[in-house]
């Protein structure tokens, strides 16, 4: 007989807070609270539970009554649903170059989805009308894929946030193109937090068709959701959604979780924590940088959410991991990224600090 395996120490010291990704982070304790009181006799299956009805009637308070949501288990498959839902299999998606859909989904939304996706360069994450416009090529050709819809991410994988106006002016270009236009927000909760706006003012009210709603992110144990904000797409959402293996039997303990976040204050409070966070180590390494202490380290794009990046010397990030986790940026040379969540705390950021200015 081979030997047991050994037991996870649980013990908090073991594992400390990182910076490596918000997935990191555990659950929030009012969320597990949520879980456990869910956790009652028997009710229907697959979304016929009262959970989940009391989370659709939070999404339209959010969203508008004509808001119709479907929980799921994670984010590639909330995006890959959305988009396969409102698209024929002919279409092309427009994105930037570093979009979750383009860069961090293993081809998901081509190869389940069957959808091209068009990766269009962009500073700092964000696409712009012009971009947009110049990356609709192909239109009316049987030999391309007819680009139907533009999706952005909100906040960005550069950690930056569309304004209303912003997203308004994309709406814009993409319905006078005959497009959708999709936002990934795994982390639309830090970019509401950031802009002082609601759910619904960066969504519904400037001309989003359709949302995938973060939750992991921001401190649930695994829960996503599509949003379809414009009634007259997605209606296969009920097929698509078993088809794409995202059909929970006991739903109530995804609802359970996205009501516990949604409902209330506690995703506000929560991306408004981590944000804040991002700022306090933004402002410490400013200050670093600024007075010398680390020759080299510069901070490479605006902090409008729970990220920092930093360009940082190869040396300096081998003494911070000696304490740290974090992860190296694949997009760009010697550029770091620094992830704070719901849990991160000021004397987490000022160690952080210490370590990469070898205190």
């Amino acid at each position: 007989m081979g030997t047991a395996a050994p037991p996870v120490d649980t013990r908090p010291t073991a594992h400390p807070r990182n910076f490596g990704s918000d997935n990191w982070a555990g659950v929030h304790p009012e969320v597990i609270t949520a879980i456990a009181e869910a956790n009652v006799g028997h009710t229907p299956g697959y979304g016929g539970d009262p959970w989940t009805q009391r989370f659709r009637d939070i999404m339209a308070h959010h969203f508008g009554p004509e808001a119709q949501a479907f929980p799921v288990f994670n984010g590639t498959g909330a995006n890959v649903l959305a988009l396969q839902s409102a698209l024929p299999r002919w279409a092309a998606v427009i994105t930037a170059a570093s979009a979750h859909i383009n860069y961090d989904e293993t081809g998901a939304p081509e190869k389940v989805g069957g959808l091209k996706i068009v990766g269009a360069a962009t500073e700092n994450g964000k696409l712009t009308p012009e971009t947009i416009t110049g990356a609709i090529i192909g239109r009316g050709h049987e030999h391309n894929a007819q680009p139907l819809a533009v999706s952005i991410s909100q906040s960005t994988e550069w950690g930056t946030t569309y304004t209303p106006d912003e997203i308004a002016a994309i709406a814009a270009t993409a319905h006078e193109n005959d497009m959708i236009l999709h936002v990934d927000g795994s982390r639309l909760g830090n970019a509401a937090a950031h802009l002082g706006v609601g759910l619904g003012d960066i969504t519904t009210v400037v001309g989003v068709d359709i949302l995938s709603l973060g939750g992991t992110k921001n401190g649930l144990l695994g829960a996503e959701a599509v949003v379809v904000l414009n009634p007259d797409i997605g209606h296969g959402m009920r097929f698509l959604r078993k088809m794409n293996l995202q059909l929970a039997s006991k739903m109530r303990f995804l609802s359970a979780q996205l009501n516990a976040l949604y409902e209330g204050d506690l995703w506000r409070n929560s991306a408004t924590r981590s944000n804040a966070m991002a700022q306090h180590l933004a402002h410490r390494l400013a200050e670093a940088a600024e007075r010398g202490r680390v020759p080299g380290l510069e901070i490479v794009q605006k902090v409008e959410s729970n990220v920092v990046f930093v360009r940082m010397p190869a040396e300096v990030a081998a003494r911070a991991r000696q304490t740290f986790a974090f992860a190296d940026w694949p997009l760009a040379k010697d550029i770091v990224r620094l992830m704070c969540a719901f849990d991160t705390t000021t004397e987490d950021v000022d160690a952080l600090v210490a370590a990469i200015v070898g205190d």
